[in-house]
């Protein structure tokens, strides 16, 4: 008598395990999302800004270069710090513009290396990331305790960076950016693990949303500087 119940119990359970299923594809699909096309307009804008030279000398040529490079970090805490209290098409549109301006400051990729070779190592960064992202979505292992690691990394490189700037070392450089990628790989699948947890505390509508921008932001973050780092190691300088 109590296998009807037991197995409607079961379906019941099935449904919801579903249900959640779904729902957390589309979730991690909108993150994605929005990631790529933060990725898309910065390329675009880095692209043409490079191909300008009016920009460039206004940008690079006079004191607002160190608004363009300083603007985006500024933007980042900002946007940590208050997105709560944005409404969720204030902080798509913070996204995009915070985008745009990591845009305006990687425009000397295009200048410092060859075209062939930006193309080369933004696909191998595409892989790279893919595969690692691919981890951190699927693996039962709990990926936290690689937090403070990866934290006191990230700390330890830019204070290497900022030492580098005075000593000009190029052995240094090396080293930096090797550190720079298996430092923004863990951080490509840890993140996407702790986005994925997100969606179980995630609400429904403007709360959800928010949260997806954020995650793409993370997820975009750990893309561009493993991309860059590569750059410093694999890109070829143009003659």
């Amino acid at each position: 008598m109590a296998i009807g119940p037991n197995r409607k119990v079961m379906s019941r359970a099935q449904a919801e395990a579903a249900a959640v299923d779904v729902g957390l594809r589309a979730y991690m699909l909108r993150v994605y999302n929005y990631m790529c096309v933060a990725l898309a307009l910065t390329g675009a804008v880095a692209f043409y800004v490079s191909t300008s030279p009016t920009l460039l000398q206004a940008i690079y040529g006079t004191p607002l270069m160190w608004v363009v490079f300083l603007a985006p970090l500024g933007m980042v805490f900002f946007l940590s710090a208050r997105i709560h209290k944005m409404s969720a098409g204030t902080a798509q549109t913070m996204f995009w513009f915070f985008a745009a301006l990591v845009g305006l400051s990687l425009a000397s990729i295009f200048i410092v290396y060859t075209g062939t070779s930006v193309a080369r190592v933004f696909f191998i960064t595409a892989g790279a990331f893919a595969g690692l992202s691919l981890v951190g979505y699927t693996t039962k292992r709990d990926l936290s305790g690689m937090r403070t690691f990866l934290f006191m990394g990230v700390i330890g490189l830019v204070i290497a960076m900022v030492v580098n700037m005075f000593l000009g070392s190029s052995g240094l450089q090396l080293l930096i950016s090797v550190v720079g990628v298996l430092i923004f790989a863990g951080l490509t699948a840890y993140d996407t693990q702790q986005i994925k947890l997100m969606y179980y505390e995630a609400d429904s509508g403007e709360v959800a949303t928010k949260k997806s921008i954020m995650g793409a932001l993370r997820l975009y973050l750990d893309f561009l500087n493993m991309f860059i780092f590569l750059m410093h190691i694999l890109g070829v300088a143009r003659n």
